[in-house]
């Protein structure tokens, strides 16, 4: 079964700093100085790779033309070893001055030391430019260590044509739990073949469908879990309670994944991300999308990489300049939509207008109303464990072996001692 998040930037549990952490404040590293003539600033990324190689230097030759004293020096990595070497620069006092960070590894490395404070350094930084959630994601203890460089969200999808035919309301704004739970049970024809809905039943829907409850993963100071409160039971009978009956257990979907049982018309409303666009461009089935329903508030997934500065550069100015254009630019705006490399975080409806005027979905302005509330995932250093523990809770309250009740609290007591 597919799952509602890219493979190859989720995947990888966040990595342990502490090694880092312990050189940058034992004082191993040096004061950055202000740049006063040309200078070279190393721009490390694990995304742009050989598909959009040529649409990051086009970013980079547009702004070494705007700024003709600063040269900006791509290297790269694959994501399997971007974040090995970037331990080992940053240990070894090597850091690239500037270098890019999903938001798992944004946390651990901003609560280590190892990232440079943007406002205080003197940086460019226009806050204005982009989306206020998505800006604010990459602000850590009232400090702004990152900016949004790239974002995908997820949406509900949903199949006109069985909308249609069971005489139900599309999805709207005004949506919420109760009315997608009561268009689910219309749409579903058990005879044939045909389930109203379909939603993971895994950690990255529980963490956003427990926000969408009111509910918190972690109290305030992050020392105790707290997910298994009646907002995140919610949550779980949410996700749970519909497997078998609005939603096709895995042996019902005979072997097929949840983007195919769509694009067949098995499916008429599923929760996925934006990456699946492309994949569905050609299908026959006459689909939009919709915000995801909430149910005592909205909650949408963020998935988004940062552009971040070390700590150590001696051009923090420099840097900063370079991480607002990469970031925030006209020219990373037309580069990134001309090459469907991510979405830029912007926020301005004619920049992105090309990218609105495309079509399936007719409703693309969907992607960016969902980050007027968007919600990140809890981390922890031991991040895969503890993604591990919520989804495994969540699967042994699907097959039966526990209450949801019961699962969450199993599953806190785990994850409270990984804390």
């Amino acid at each position: 079964m597919h799952s509602t998040r890219p493979t190859a930037r989720w995947g990888m549990a966040t990595l342990a700093v502490l090694a880092t952490s312990a050189l940058l404040l034992s004082g191993c590293s040096s004061t950055p100085a202000e740049e006063d003539g040309p200078v070279t600033i190393e721009y490390f990324n694990f995304t742009a790779g050989a598909d959009h190689a040529d649409k990051l230097q086009a970013i980079v030759d547009a702004f070494e033309e705007e700024n003709p004293n600063i040269t900006i020096e791509v290297s790269n990595a694959s994501f399997d070893d971007y974040f090995t070497q970037l331990q080992t620069r940053i240990a070894g006092n090597t850091a690239p001055d500037t270098f890019e960070l999903n938001y798992e590894n944004f946390v651990s490395f901003a609560a280590s030391g190892a990232l440079l404070d943007l406002e205080a350094a003197g940086s460019s930084i226009d806050a204005e430019k982009f989306f206020p959630r998505a800006f604010d994601a990459f602000n850590y203890d009232g400090i702004q260590y990152g900016l949004p460089e790239s974002f995908s969200d997820v949406v509900l999808y949903y199949n006109k044509d069985l909308f249609d035919a069971a005489g139900v309301e599309y999805p709207n704004e005004s949506w919420t739990w109760v009315e997608e739970a009561a268009a689910a049970e219309k749409l579903t024809d058990l005879a044939n073949g045909v389930y109203g809905e379909y939603q993971p039943v895994q950690f990255f829907e529980f963490f956003k469908t427990l926000a969408q409850s009111g509910g918190e993963f972690f109290n305030d100071d992050l020392t105790e879990a707290t997910f298994n409160s009646d907002a995140g039971v919610q949550a779980g009978e949410w996700l749970v309670n519909k497997v078998g009956d609005t939603m096709p257990t895995v042996a019902q979907m005979g072997g097929k994944g949840d983007d195919l049982l769509f694009k067949e018309g098995k499916i008429a409303m599923w929760h996925t991300g934006i990456w699946m666009f492309n994949a569905l461009a050609t299908e026959p089935a006459n689909w939009d999308i919709a915000v995801e329903p909430g149910n005592t508030t909205r909650a949408s997934h963020f998935f988004a990489n940062a552009a971040v500065a070390s700590a150590t550069t001696d051009s923090p100015t420099a840097a900063g300049k370079w991480l607002q254009f990469l970031a925030g630019s006209d020219e990373t705006v037309k580069q990134r939509l001309e090459g469907e490399w991510e979405l830029p975080a912007v926020f301005d409806d004619s920049l992105l207008a090309p990218y609105l005027a495309k079509s399936p979905p007719e409703s693309r302005h969907v992607v960016f109303d969902a980050l007027e509330a968007v919600v990140v995932p809890p981390v922890i250093e031991r991040q895969q464990e503890l993604q591990d523990i919520v989804t495994l809770a969540l699967e042994k309250a699907v097959q039966g072996e526990m209450t949801v009740k019961e699962a969450l609290d199993d599953a806190v007591n785990q994850v409270n001692a990984l804390l």
